[in-house]
């Protein structure tokens, strides 16, 4: 047998079902904000001890106490111990813990001596204050890097990796990434390459899954969080071909890069990659706290909107049921984020009946098959608010590219280039085409055109300022529109 049917025998590692994969800012962030809570109890736990009850803890205490956390956040991160190495390497870190802690508490006390108010403190307590909260930061660290091992060796946190690219470069990206203490956050699900003449021996038993179609097929099937272009230099409009081809997927795209790399935004890829020199040429908007904004903004104000919206959905589906025989709710399947399947739900508008499930048909003016009742809703576009509930399950977003049918979807995929790409993000209730005019019936492929376009500009920009300015818009020009029919 040859090396490539060896290497298709093997199984690539696969993330869990359920799983968070490690942002480097979110990690840092998350870290900062606990230190000073940290900080903040080593003092109130000194005083404790040595002075008395925290309840009746003096200002000029508290005042230290304030000061002695905030100034260490920025001492901190001028130290560099939150960046992502430092997190993962703690017993390396420790001296520059210790440093900052320092430098922090001699700030504190030029303070007191330029404002005549050191002899207020008792020097017991600034000690006990210092050791305490050192002994807490180097504990953390240690703790939170056994927790953050643990988690990513069971695959909870890790991020998943597809390299493109099975020569000598890829090989030794492959040696750094499974090596190490980056090993456990990085884990290659794939190696693709549509050359595979040039396989490099030190692939460390990773299979070969297929050229640069089988590439995004597998992407759109499975969790992949990052794609790595590791091919060689010498034909860089070979690069920037690939890059506009993966560019639609939902995953962040990083070339092991050189000169090639002036093509493209000089934009250094997180490092949770460690000192592997690459570049990243496309992010995504929603990862890190991007995502979590995202997830908070539809939780709470979709969970506002539900709440608001439930004596309108009984009055809805009260005129549906009394005018027209069939369920009150319509429910089809569409492609989501990802170009993932999902069930969206709308009041129904139609008359029942049953039609083939494999061929949509959009609606059309003065279309017959719509009721009394469903002209009204969908004019209004009340059909739409069952789609809260896909926003509660988390299928939906209250902003996003609008879903299209299934048939839809692959036709104009064949169509449109880049027309999956509007699948980088969640679908939503409302999305930027829908505010400036693009929507309902798509008869010219030119409309269609115009909505990828909007979605595109959307997926590529996003914000939680830019979703306000949607949802806004929406609450004026998104309910009454002459297109909805």
């Amino acid at each position: 047998m040859n090396k490539i049917g060896k290497l298709q025998n093997i199984q690539p590692q696969k993330r869990q079902a359920q799983s968070y994969p490690i942002s480097s800012n979110v990690m840092s962030g998350l870290f900062s904000f606990l230190d000073t809570i940290l900080i903040a109890s080593a003092g109130f736990i000194a005083f404790a001890t040595i002075i008395g009850s925290p309840l009746y803890i003096r200002e000029i205490y508290l005042f230290a106490i304030f000061f002695i956390f905030s100034s260490y956040f920025f001492v901190g991160r001028y130290a560099g111990i939150y960046a992502f190495t430092a997190i993962m390497t703690p017993l390396r870190t420790i001296s520059r813990l210790g440093a900052s802690c320092l430098i922090t508490f001699l700030l504190l006390l030029a303070l007191a001596f330029s404002l005549k108010i050191s002899d207020e403190f008792s020097r017991i307590w600034m000690y006990t204050f210092f050791l305490t909260s050192f002994v807490f930061l180097v504990v953390f660290r240690l703790v939170g890097f056994g927790v953050i091992s643990l988690l990513a060796k069971r695959g909870i946190i890790s991020r998943n990796i597809v390299i493109l690219g099975s020569g000598k470069q890829a090989g030794h990206l492959i040696k750094q990434l499974t090596n190490g203490y980056i090993s456990p956050i990085n884990r290659i699900v794939g190696v693709f390459d549509d050359r595979q003449t040039r396989i490099h021996g030190n692939l460390k038993n990773f299979p070969i899954m297929g050229n640069i179609q089988d590439l995004k097929k597998f992407c759109r099937k499975n969790n992949v969080d990052d794609i790595i272009v590791a091919l060689p230099w010498n034909a860089d409009e070979r690069q920037v071909n690939i890059v506009h081809q993966l560019r639609e997927l939902p995953a962040h795209i990083h070339l092991v890069s050189d000169l090639v790399g002036f093509r493209f935004p000089n934009k250094p890829s997180p490092n949770h990659f460690g000192a592997i020199p690459m570049i990243e040429v496309i992010d995504s908007a929603l990862s890190g706290w991007g995502g979590l904004i995202k997830w908070l903004e539809d939780k709470i104000l979709g969970s506002l909107l539900l709440v608001m919206f439930i004596p309108v959905f009984f009055c809805i589906a009260l005129a549906i049921r009394l005018e027209s025989k069939g369920p009150v709710l319509f429910k089809q399947k569409r492609f989501g984020y990802n170009n993932q399947e999902f069930e969206i739900y709308k009041f129904r508008s139609m008359y029942h009946e049953q039609l083939p499930n494999d061929v949509t048909h959009q609606a059309t003016r003065d279309d017959p098959r719509i009721t009394h009742v469903g002209n009204f809703i969908r004019k209004t576009s009340l059909d739409e608010l069952p789609q809260l509930l896909n926003v509660f399950l988390g299928t939906m977003s209250l902003v996003g590219p609008r879903p299209h049918a299934v048939d839809h979807n692959e036709e104009y995929s064949e169509l449109i280039d880049g027309y999956f790409a509007r699948h980088r993000v969640k679908p939503g209730i409302t999305g930027w085409a829908q505010v400036n005019g693009h929507r309902g019936e798509t008869d010219t492929l030119e409309k269609m055109e115009a909505r990828v376009e909007h979605d595109t500009y959307y997926c590529e920009n996003w914000s939680l300022f830019f979703d306000l300015q949607i949802l806004t818009m929406t609450a004026f020009v998104g309910f009454m529109n002459k297109n909805a029919y």
